[in-house]
This record gives C-alpha cells, structure tokens and sequence, in this order.
C-alpha cells in the first residue's frame, strides 16, 4: 500500500465508517477489515492518528484499529504478520513525539505503544525506555504528561508477563530504572505540596495527575520488579516513605473543599497508596516484616482513634482494614504449631504481631468495630424506610468486602476474634451482660448499639460455641424481643430472627424448633418488609439445616408457605424475588410429596412471574429451581404442570436462544427430573427432545445430564422414542465419538447399551453404525479398561439377544478387516476372555458369560478351540453372582443381567 496514494482513500473510509448511517457504516468496515492484512495499512493509520488537523472521530477510530492489529499481526508467527521493515517504522513513529492534544487518544496511544512493547521490548526496541525516560524530565507539561502515561502503561504491561526470562528482563529493566523513578515521583509530590500550600489549585491539579501516575509506575516496580525486595534499600526506602506521604496528603484532603476539582484526585492518589501497600504484602509478605509495626500504628491509628476524624474518607477506611486483615490472616506469619518448624521470618513476623495486639489495643478495636462502624447509619435507615428491598440487597453485600464499608468491617471483625478468640470473647460478653432486657423504644441509640452487639455475636457463633447457652438466651430473653411489636423495635426484631438464623446450626437444641417455627410464623406477618425479609432467610437456614425434622415442621407447612407466596408476590425487585424463591424451593425441597396440597397458588403465579422476569435471566434460574423442587414433591402429578412447564424447558434448553447461556443448566435438571417423575411419554415431552441434537453438538460439561436425559427417554418408552430419534441419535453420537474424553465415550456407550437392553431386536439395526467401532475396540484390546467393560457389554447383549444379527455383524467385519470369519470370530473370543477381567461388574460379567456359552453349542471348530477358556470365565462368574442362603444352605443366584 503506497503511503501518499493511500492516506487520502483510507482516510476517506475511516470517515466514512464514523457515519450513523448503516448504510455507509457497514461497507467502509468492510473495506477496512480487508485492508488489515495489506503491508502499509498500519503505517497509514499511524500518519493519521498523529495528525492533530483531522476530526477526532476519524483520529479515535485509527487508533482502534491499528490497536487492534497489534494483536492480531503484530507477531512474527501470526498469519499475515506484518514486516520487520514496516515494525521498524511504526515503532519509531509511535514515540516520535508525545503532544497528542486529545487525552482519551492520549491513553489509546499509550496502551498500544505498551502493547507493542510486550512482545518488542527490550530485544527489538532497545530505544523505547531511555526515550520515555527523557521525555517525562521535558519542561512543557503536555509533552511530559503523555509520555509519562505511556511510561505507566509500558511497565503496567511488561510487569504482567510471567515467564522467567521475561520476569529477568523486568528485574533488570527495574534496577536501572528504579532510582529516577523514585526522585520523579517525590519530584512531582513535593511540587504538588508546594503548589497546593500557596493556593495554586490548577497548577496544583497538574502536579497531582503527575505524582498519580509517577506513583502507579513505582506500585508496578516495587512490587514486581524485585525477587527479595527488603534487600534493596531504595525500595525500603520508598515504602517507609508512604507512610509519610499519606500522612501529608491526608491533612491535604482537610484543607480541600469537597467541590475542589483536586479532591477527586487526592483520594485516588491516598488509596493508590495504601494500594501499594497491599500488593507489596501480598506478593511479598516476609519482605513486609519490617512494615508489619509501622501498618498496624498506622491503619489503627487513622481508623480507631480520633486522629482519623475529619480526614478519613469511607474507601481510605476499607483500605486500612483490608490492611489489617491481611495482616492477621497471613499464613506467612504463623508459626507452626511445632516451633521448631517455622522460619526465623515467621517468627519474628509473628512476634511484632503479638507486641502489637495487646490486650488494650484488640479491646478497643473491638469495642470500636463493634459500637461505631456496626451501627446502622442514618443514610440506611433513611434507605430501610423508603426502600426496604434496596436495604435487604445492600446489607446482603455478597462478595463484596474488599470495596464496601460494612461488608468490610464485619469480615475484620470475624477474622480479629478468630486470631484472638481468648482474649475478646470476654470482652464480647460483657457487652452482651450489659444490654440484658428489653431496651427502651424511645431511645435510638440503645437500640441501635443491641442491634450492633447482637450482629457481633452472631459473626462469632463458632467461636463461641462454649463461651454462649444459647438455647436459655432464646428462651429468657430473645424470643421476647422478638415479640415486641412497636415499630421502633423493628432493628431488634430484624436482627434477633437473623441471630437466630447464624446460631441454628451452631448450637440450638432440636426441642426449641416449634417454638422457633411459631416465631418465625409470627414474624412473617410484620408489618416491616424487611423483618419479613429476613425471616424468610433465617427459615431457609432452619429448614437447610441437618438437624431439621420434617414431622416437627409440618404443622407450621401450610400457614408458612402461604405467607411466603404473600410475600413473594408483594415484593419488586428481582433479587429480592429469587431470594424468596429460593427459601420457598428449599422448603419444597425439604418436605417432598407432603407439599402438594398447598402448592395450588405458586403453580398458578409462577407462569406469570416467569412472563414478567423476561429480561431478568438470573431469577428465571431461581423459577427453574423451584419448578424441580415443585415436580420432585409433585411427582406423577407433575403433569398437571406440562402446559407451562415444557414450553419453559422447550426454551431453557434451546441453544439457539439466547437466553440458554443462563438457563441450560438448570433447564436440563429441570428436563430430568420431569421424565424421572412422568407416568408416561406425552407427544409434547417426546417434541422438546428435537433440542438435543444441538445440545450434543456443543460438547459442554452438561453433557452428563443430556446423556441422563436419553436414558430417561430409553426408559419410559423405548419403542416411540427410538422410532423418531433413533437416526439423528445415532448421527449425533458418532460424531461426539470423534472427539471426547473416555469419560464421555463411556457415556455415550452405555446409552447404546440399554437402547440394546430395552430393544434386544430393533436397537442393534438402529445403533448399527457404531456397533463396528465397538467390535474392532474389542478385538484390537481397548487400552482403556472401563471402555473395554463397555464394549464387551454391549457386544454381549447383540451375541445373546439377537445372534442373527451378530452374524452379520461378523461378516461385516470380516469383509472391512479382510480377514476370514473364523480368524474374526476367533480373536474376539480370546480377546474377551482375557480380558474378562475389566468387567467389574457382577451383572455384566454374569452377561459376558452367558454371551458366550452361547457360542457352545456351534459345532464350529475354532468355538470349540476356545471351550476351556469359556467354562473357565463362566464358572468364575458363576461363583461372582451367587450366595449361599444361611439358613438353607443352599446357593442362590443374587444378580441379573437385564
């Protein structure tokens, strides 16, 4: 592609390809897309991303596309890869000049020059690092800015490599390179200080976006670029470092408005540095040892003292706490529980561990966890009161404590008191001693600190197990509570049924159960959707627990499962509606056959709710689940259901749609089960199996039900099944046996083998392609020994079943193989007979027995060549199926090979 005749047509075309018009959109993509592989593409798009007169759009979508060449060309061993002589151009032009004036190209820029540099440099590009090294020190602040992002993006990319010579290249990269990396970044923080002192807010806000990304580019160095970084004094050095600079940006953060533009960027800047922190702990954690006491005085200080108020912002607490909580739990720092086994850095970590967490310290920290960060804030109350489903998903958090504040603190809570159960179970208890009796309703805060203290206790269940009698608790003073029905109560209310719910399977004696079950009945009529909520969440502890008796709950079933559909239908939002979908399918689940007399009402909103949840795949799934909960308790009946139910698996399993990547696999269960509970084979049900031709296709770990699914079709009605399925079934399994592990091929096998079990007379002429492929497995000694048991089973059941057609089978294979049909018949037989011993089954080794006892009576010379060989397998099989009857003596045959 010559370049000056070329750039004003691929301009043209770019252009046209930012159009809104399909019409001129869809043709220049075409175009594109060919001129990808044309030599000279890549360097035209070079010449118009860098030329700042053109439109932005055009300029944006250039950089895109050579981005994307990257990828796909720009190595040696890639089809249409381009030319070392055009690489060598590119890679000059990219960092000719770094003045792109429009910043979202500025990081496009940066991000491919990165991505060239992760297969390029240092071997082929040598020249990359020593020219952004002089480019960040220029004066003009475009130029210095551009090439310092780029800087961060290259060592961002080369850090991320992980095979040992290219992390030797990056240690090496880094030891030249580390020293001016640190004096840039205290360069660019010391102005920054400076500038924010005098007042200067947008020469200050300048200086801050330098020292981020300074500071993002020694985060990759230090905690990538070094194999023992303690022994690096600079590295050190930095580290030690941190401290004192959050310390200074933090008084910052007090002296900026909120609305300050710098604001923003000062906070990323104090959480990029804890950020540092943590990688560094992470990747490594002895190196960290003399960081350990340093840390600690530092997150406690800033989150459980006064001198972090006023400064501290929610995100900065999360950071120190996941700081702490790293600490604690790092395996690195505990020694073993044979001293003489631990490191000398695993004791000396330990040791500061335990300087540091005196008894004084963990009291506060508990008390302050506990009494300040557990209780609820005004913005959740505000939140309970005007959208109670928000709340219940909100305080739900799933995995979700690395970012949230609350989450967070529960989880630091847990892991303290499991590090230091001995010494803060006192302290817990006491806190529990003081709040003894009913709690004034008028006083907010009383109620706001139980409700806190009572979160605790329930975090620390486990631990303490012999410390609570938790079954008097319940009976003197928690059920009351629970009965207190002011709405001020409501925290309490909430947070006792939640209580209750994390001790239900810790330590709660199984006679106190109707009680519960009438509390929990009880609360399901609150006037508070929330307590509702949350009482639904501890029934579904309750009844999910091992120590549940079904005779125990049954008459609570009908009233609960009533309130429960109540509630179901009253709430809104779709995760609140597949979390009572869920305690409703546990309880189905649970009590089986005696739901059906109360499942009237769900049978009849369920087709309604799954028409409302169209856009809304993940509570479809929980439909999905109640409805194979509903057709296990349902059983036979289940048919009452087929209206809905099959067009729901009809969709659920069909590949062609859409929704199927959520649905498949809980559709496929839910098609299980229907066939495992169906009286017979309706039209409708034989239809839905026009999908499972697709499903084969996609070879996926569902597999093993679809495989299910077959046999449940082979069961139920063989006849009718196999006559409209037999040959695409047979289609299907022939090309899955080209390509699957022997797992599958097992599978696949033993469906033919009851195909043969049910149908001795049809299933071989309907399975007949497959069958040669088992007789040459057996004659040519399958390696595999579970496959060579399956080969002999199904080849058994032709030999005896239908020996009319294993003669043909014979012919057959003496015709394919060129051999003489006594030579076939012969080495199949020794074949089988020596290796009689993969079959671990009694059935089948009883079956492969009786197969060939069947040959005997032939007067064919090479059957009887193998008659002591046959007897001999015989009578071991007969010994493997019998038992002697105790009390006649006598034997008596214990297996069957149908």
């Amino acid at each position: 592609m010559d370049l000056n005749s070329a750039s004003t047509v691929v301009l043209r075309v770019l252009t046209q390809a930012t159009s809104q018009d399909t019409a001129v959109l869809k043709p220049a993509e075409e175009q594109l897309k060919q001129w990808e592989t044309q030599p000279g593409f890549y360097s035209v798009l070079l010449n118009i991303f860098t030329n700042h007169s053109l439109d932005v759009n055009v300029r944006w979508l250039a950089v895109l596309y050579f981005k994307n060449g990257i990828d796909r060309y720009w190595r040696r061993v890639a089809p249409h890869a381009l030319s070392e002589e055009e690489k060598t151009t590119l890679r000059a032009g990219l960092i000719t000049n770094f003045n792109e004036p429009v910043n979202q190209i500025a990081t496009q820029i940066s991000v491919l020059i990165a991505k060239v540099a992760r297969v390029d440099c240092p071997r082929q590009w040598p020249e990359l690092i020593p020219t952004l090294v002089e480019s960040v020190k220029v004066q003009d602040d475009l130029q210095q800015h551009r090439a310092l992002l780029t800087f961060y993006h290259v060592t961002k990319t080369l850090s991320s490599k992980r095979l040992a010579a290219d992390r030797k290249l990056f240690y090496d990269l880094t030891s030249s390179i580390y020293s001016f990396a640190c004096s840039l970044w205290n360069h660019h923080t010391d102005t920054f200080l400076q500038q924010i002192c005098a007042g200067n807010e947008a020469a200050a806000a300048n200086s801050l976006e330098r020292t981020l990304l300074s500071l993002k580019v020694l985060r990759k160095l230090t905690v990538h670029g070094f194999v023992e970084p303690h022994w690096n004094a600079e590295v050190m050095g930095f580290l030690h470092a941190v401290f004192e600079r959050l310390k200074q940006f933090l008084e910052c953060s007090r002296s900026i408005r909120a609305e300050n533009i710098c604001r923003d960027r000062l906070e990323k800047t104090i959480i990029l540095f804890t950020k540092v922190l943590l990688d560094f702990l992470d990747q490594h954690p002895f190196s960290f040892t003399a960081l350990i006491q340093r840390s600690l005085e530092f997150s406690v200080s800033y989150v459980f003292t006064e001198a972090g108020e006023g400064i501290v912002f929610e995100q900065f607490i999360v950071q120190c706490m996941n700081l702490i909580k790293m600490i604690v739990k790092n395996y690195a720092y505990k020694p073993s529980k044979n001293i003489e086994d631990s490191s000398p850095e695993t004791l000396e970590a330990h040791k500061i561990k335990t300087a540091f967490f005196t008894y004084p310290t963990l009291m506060e920290i508990c008390r302050r966890l506990v009494t300040h960060y557990f209780l609820l804030t005004k913005e959740e109350l505000t939140m309970w009161e005007e959208d109670p489903e928000s709340f219940t998903v909100e305080e739900t958090g799933g995995d979700s404590w690395k970012y949230s504040l609350r989450p967070c603190t529960e989880v630091l809570f847990i892991d303290i008191f499991h590090e230091y159960n001995q010494i803060l179970t006192p302290v817990l208890l006491e806190m529990v001693h003081s709040l003894q009796g009913s709690t004034n309703i008028e006083d907010t805060n009383a109620i706001l600190i139980k409700d806190a203290v009572y979160n605790a206790v329930g975090l620390a269940a486990y631990e303490l197990f012999d410390s609570v009698d938790f079954d008097q608790w319940f009976k003197n003073q928690l059920l009351a509570e629970l009965q207190v029905s002011h709405d001020r109560y409501k925290p309490i209310r909430r947070r006792v049924i939640w209580l209750i719910g994390q001790w239900i399977s810790v330590k709660f004696k199984s006679d106190l159960r109707p009680i519960l079950y009438e509390a929990i009945r009880n609360l399901l009529q609150d006037r508070d959707l929330v307590v509702r909520i949350e009482t639904a969440t501890t029934l579904k502890l309750t009844v999910d627990d091992f120590e549940f008796r079904t005779e125990q709950f049954l008459p609570y079933l009908e009233s609960m499962f009533m309130l429960l559909f109540q509630l179901l239908q009253e709430v809104t939002q779709c995760d609140t509606k597949m979390h009572v979908l869920h305690v409703l399918s546990c309880v189905i689940e649970r009590v089986n056959m005696q739901i059906r007399p109360y499942v009237g009402c769900l049978v009849q909103y369920l087709p309604l709710l799954w028409k409302q949840s169209e856009e809304h795949n993940m509570l479809r799934c929980a439909i999905l689940t109640t409805l194979i909960h509903l057709v296990q308790g349902l059983g036979a009946d289940s048919k009452n259901l087929y209206p809905f139910l099959l067009p729901v698996i009809q969709l659920s399993t069909d590949v062609s749609q859409p929704p199927h990547v959520y649905l498949l696999e809980d559709g496929l269960e839910l098609w299980l089960v229907t066939l495992e509970n169906s009286p017979c084979l309706t039209p409708e049900l034989l239809r839905i199996f026009q999908n499972m031709s697709s499903l084969l296709e996609l070879s996926s770990e569902n597999l093993k039900n679809c495989f299910k699914i077959i046999n449940a079709y082979i069961f139920l009605s063989s006849s009718e099944f196999l006559q409209m399925y037999a040959t695409d079934l047979c289609r299907s399994f022939c090309e899955l046996l080209k390509d699957i592990t022997t797992e599958g091929q097992v599978q696949v096998l033993k469906v033919v083998e009851n195909v043969l079990k049910v149908n001795p007379v049809l299933g071989p002429q309907m399975f007949q392609p497959l069958l040669p492929s088992v007789f040459r497995g057996i004659i040519d000694g399958e390696r595999y020994p579970v496959v060579m048991s399956t080969y002999l089973g199904i080849m058994g059941r032709v030999l005896l079943q239908n020996a009319r057609f294993f003669s043909l089978l014979l012919s057959q294979m003496a015709c394919e193989l060129g051999q003489e049909l006594d030579q076939i018949l012969g080495n199949m037989i020794e074949m089988w007979v020596d290796r009689m011993d993969n079959i671990t089954q009694p059935e089948r080794r009883k079956l492969s027995a009786l197969a060939l006892l069947s040959l005997l009576p032939s007067l064919n010379g090479v059957i009887q060549d193998k008659f002591c060989g046959i007897i001999n397998i015989s009578v071991e099989g007969l010994h493997d199926v019998m038992t002697e009857d105790s009390e006649t003596g006598t034997y008596k045959e214990t297996q069957s090979y149908r």
